[in-house]
């Protein structure tokens, strides 16, 4: 047993020391200015721009969450996030990323509260788009850090305990961030994102050959659970699909790690090509990843309560030293969204929050060594509260992306009505996030009277509270913004650009 145990770890620290190598190549090539460092210069091209977006958004929700659902509930998650959602983020892709992008082209932004902050000539609505952003980035970073600690949990049995897991991906993240800008990271992102693909059909195809076929895998999961059979039904209710589908592809827009990539194409041309291609990338991964996850329920494999089932039917078909890859595979989807993550978020709070508000004149030197302290700080926190396993990945994941979307509508205002003013972001960025903390308090801290997290609806299921809150927050945001005149230090012209 501690041979294949011994081997299986060797695979995947073998390939986190491959990652490290090439971040750090990429580092001995960055300069030491901020847009280097956090957006390489602005000279990202179509292929690297496709991929490190894709291995940024794909995460331990996508690669062990997404199997998990599958197998608890069905294969219809596959139609939720592989079509639904692939779909509506490169609508959403084009249009909010490509203006954001001719905006950031124009004026020199690194992030999003910086482009907002600017517009409105508002430093607080740049402090309270950067603190809710990282507000949400916490749960996040978290979850892949609970990801790591389920998967090697998987792989060894049990041998290498899920503190272990968790801290071993902790302290990569954080020898990587602080060593690479964003050049690395986009770099081992293409390199992450084509192993993740390839394995993933290679254990999809080894697996189903093991067990009969496809035929024989999809007869087995429908005698296993007939309802498997037939689209709807169980957790899958219209208000969940629509839900689920509208809060994530809308979240995932205002994450820090993807929003950030908005600035960094070289020209519109590669921005266009990387977003048409998108849908169909995320349905080549999330094919045989959310199948495997749902045929698992025909096959005779035990499935320990809270376990990840991919790693439970790699072990069961495959060899350890392919199952190892995978699970690396895994980990490198979670560590391509960890260090864009911590990246992102310390450029939210040096350039946001700690220059403009605690160190006007620091130097750069001073506000790098900030910046690095930070995420040392976040990723420790975020360890310490992933040892207390919250909620499922699922759970922590959607509790992160709800949070996110709240923050879309009011920017779609800002990108494309010159009528919306500061006061009208303000409230309709602070009041829904406020309400939507409160929900998700009531469920974690017994002083907070419980809230629900879905409204009911007769006919169509349980509703997501974060909906109806983006609703509140587009129709403050357009309210408060008619009662109120712009201020003086306000400039819409600053976004008045034109696209081929």
């Amino acid at each position: 047993m501690t041979a294949p145990i011994g081997l299986g770890l060797g695979v995947v620290v073998g390939y986190l020391l491959v990652a490290l190598t090439i971040g750090l190549v990429a580092y001995r090539l960055t300069e030491t200015t901020a847009e280097d460092y956090y957006l390489a210069n602005r000279s990202i091209g179509t292929v690297v721009l496709l991929f490190t977006t894709f291995a940024t958004l794909l995460s331990a929700f996508t690669f062990f969450g997404g199997p998990n659902l599958a197998y608890a509930a069905g294969p219809e998650w596959l139609i939720v996030m592989g079509t639904l959602d692939g779909v509506l983020f490169a609508v959403l892709w084009y249009v909010v990323g490509y203006k954001q992008w001719l905006i950031g082209d124009r004026h020199g932004y690194v992030t999003l509260g910086e482009m907002l902050g600017d517009r409105f000539g508002s430093p607080g609505l740049r402090a309270l788009v950067a603190g809710v952003s990282l507000l949400w980035l916490f749960p996040y970073v978290m979850l892949q850090q609970m990801g790591a600690g389920e998967a090697l949990v998987g792989l060894t049995g049990g041998a290498v305990p899920y503190w272990g897991g968790a801290a071993l991906i902790t302290a990569f993240m954080i020898a990587y961030v602080t060593l690479a800008g964003l050049r690395g990271v986009a770099w081992t992102d293409t390199i992450q994102g084509l192993f993740m693909l390839s394995v993933v059909w290679v254990a999809a195809a080894w697996v189903v050959s093991a067990v009969g076929g496809v035929g024989a895998a999809t007869g087995s999961m429908v005698a296993a659970r007939p309802e498997f059979a037939s689209f709807g039904g169980g957790v899958y209710t219209p208000g969940f699909i629509v839900s689920t589908a509208i809060t994530i592809a809308f979240g995932v827009t205002m994450f820090p790690q993807i929003n950030q990539r908005f600035f960094v194409a070289e020209s519109g041309m590669v921005f266009k090509r990387s977003f048409a291609l998108w849908p169909v990338l995320v349905l080549l991964l999330f094919v045989p990843a959310f199948l495997l996850g749902a045929w698992a329920v025909g096959m005779p494999v035990d499935v320990p309560e809270g376990a990840n089932v991919l790693p439970v039917v790699l072990n069961a078909y495959t060899p350890t030293w392919f199952a190892a890859l995978v699970i690396a595979g895994a980990m490198a989807a979670m560590m391509s969204s960890s260090d864009s993550m911590l990246l992102s978020g310390s450029s939210y709070f040096t350039r946001d929050l700690y220059r403009p508000f605690v160190a006007p004149d620091a130097s750069e030197r001073r506000e790098a060594w900030v910046a690095r302290t930070g995420v040392v700080a976040f990723a420790t926190l975020a360890f310490l509260a992933s040892l207390l396993r919250p909620g499922t990945l699922i759970q922590v994941g959607d509790t992160a992306f709800s949070g996110f979307a709240l923050l879309s509508l009011p920017t779609l205002c800002a990108l494309y009505w010159d009528r919306t003013t500061r006061d009208g972001m303000a409230v309709g960025i602070a009041v829904p996030q406020a309400i939507y903390l409160l929900v998700v308090l009531s469920s974690v801290l017994p002083v907070v009277p419980t809230l629900p997290r879905t409204i009911s609806v007769a006919g169509s299921g349980g509703w997501d509270v974060a909906l109806g809150l983006m609703v509140l927050s587009a129709v403050l945001t357009v309210g408060v913004s008619l009662l109120t005149a712009p201020t003086a230090e306000s400039d819409a012209s600053r976004f008045a650009v034109a696209g081929d």
